[in-house]
């Protein structure tokens, strides 16, 4: 009678297992995803049974904690629970490859209102979210290792938790390998270089608290149930572009000299803070740059933006105004650096340069309202295209 209470009480230990034993065979097929990690299976069977891994070669570690944040009151709405997962790998890898590092392993959080009874709809969907992130695992060459998941109740909650939706939380953290010789400081940002953006079509997982706002003041506070905003809704719930691989493949990860292919002198991962993020980085260089072609808006974020009443400063650092990554390289790589894109499904373009300056500033030509805004204390400037 102890167990049923508990489950009563809004904890079912049977299911928790169920669901656990499921997703631990479920991340083993993603053991072999990374060269440089050998996972040995000591569990004799047991899911919750040591699974160790070891390192093969001399590496430095790092870690990339983050979460899906906010994101997820959008996901619930609309039972796109399985979008997370990129976003949650987008979040946490990301900020192991900006630096020139390899993602390697990952671990996970998931916190669930409740995980419904084995074979409920609530339950699959969350057997769908792990799929998504086991696909998201071999398509990056992560090791998916280990995870928790803990339903919390009341603790955890989107609206008021009617309608049959599955409020959720998520967060994570990923193992890094560096080497020192492979470490993209932004140090050898030269003028004349050129800036490239990788093209992102929604909102990532950044700036959702603004979203959802837009959305309060386009559709009222019940957005989510109102059936007008649910196309708009569906935009804005689109999963995270994931440029990991991409880019360790550019930094020469998988070659056996371990020599870059590309020369990526600077990679600036467009998340919280948008594109005031490439400015850090590009700040100790002592350098400036002018972003004149940058991909448009996503029409969902340019929509948000006019509910919101944004200023186009406000749009460029809050979200990433279309673009998820810049990434500084020499002219006469542009070509290469493209065409290894294409290979990964991801759209490149030559976005701005590099120039010299006596104090760093980032000039952007805007692709919201266009016209020149002055911030003469600010970092980021705003021009007219």
């Amino acid at each position: 009678m102890q167990l049923d209470r508990y489950a009563q009480d809004g904890v079912n230990v049977v299911a928790g297992d169920t669901f656990s034993s499921i997703v631990g065979k479920k991340v083993a097929t993603t053991y072999f995803n990374c060269p440089y990690i050998e996972v040995l299976d000591l569990s004799k069977g047991n899911f919750r049974g040591p699974r160790p891994f070891r390192v093969k070669g001399d590496f430095l570690f790092d870690a990339g904690p983050d979460g899906v944040g906010t994101k997820v009151f959008i996901h619930d709405a609309l039972m796109t629970h399985p979008f997370a997962a990129r976003d949650l790998l987008a979040m946490t890898i990301g900020d192991i490859t900006r630096f020139g590092g390899l993602p390697a392993v990952f671990w996970n959080v998931l916190d669930p209102h409740s995980i419904g009874e084995p074979g409920t709809p609530r339950f699959e969907l969350f057997i769908r979210t792990i799929d998504e992130l086991v696909a998201a695992g071999n398509e990056q060459g992560v090791v998916i290792h280990k995870g928790e998941t803990a339903e919390l109740g009341p603790c955890v909650g989107s609206f008021d938790n009617a309608g049959g939706n599955a409020p959720f939380n998520w967060s994570g953290v990923a193992l890094g390998l560096f080497r020192e010789d492979k470490i993209i400081y932004g140090d050898q940002v030269e003028a004349g270089d050129v800036v490239v953006a990788l093209r992102e079509e929604g909102f990532r997982s950044n700036g959702i608290s603004s979203v959802r706002k837009a959305f309060e003041i386009q559709y009222g506070p019940d957005f989510y149930r109102n059936s007008l905003a649910r196309n708009d809704l569906m935009l804005a719930a689109r999963p995270s572009a994931l440029y990991d691989k991409f880019l360790t493949t550019a930094n020469g990860w998988y070659e056996a000299s371990l020599q870059p292919l590309i020369d990526v002198r600077l990679i600036a991962h467009i998340t919280g803070g948008g594109i005031g993020k490439f400015v850090e980085l590009l700040k100790p260089s002592g350098l400036s740059a002018v972003l004149d072609d940058l991909f448009d808006l996503p029409a969902i974020m340019r929509k948000c933006a006019d509910w919101r009443g944004m200023t186009d400063r406000e749009v460029y650092t809050t979200w990433n105004g279309g673009q998820g990554v810049l990434a500084v390289i020499p002219p006469h790589q542009v070509d290469a650096f493209r065409r290894l894109a294409r290979q990964f499904g991801i759209e490149a373009r030559v976005c701005g340069r590099i120039e010299d300056s006596k104090q760093t500033t980032v000039t952007v030509s805007s692709k919201y309202k266009k016209y020149k805004a002055h911030y003469k204390r600010e970092k980021l400037v705003f021009a007219a295209e």
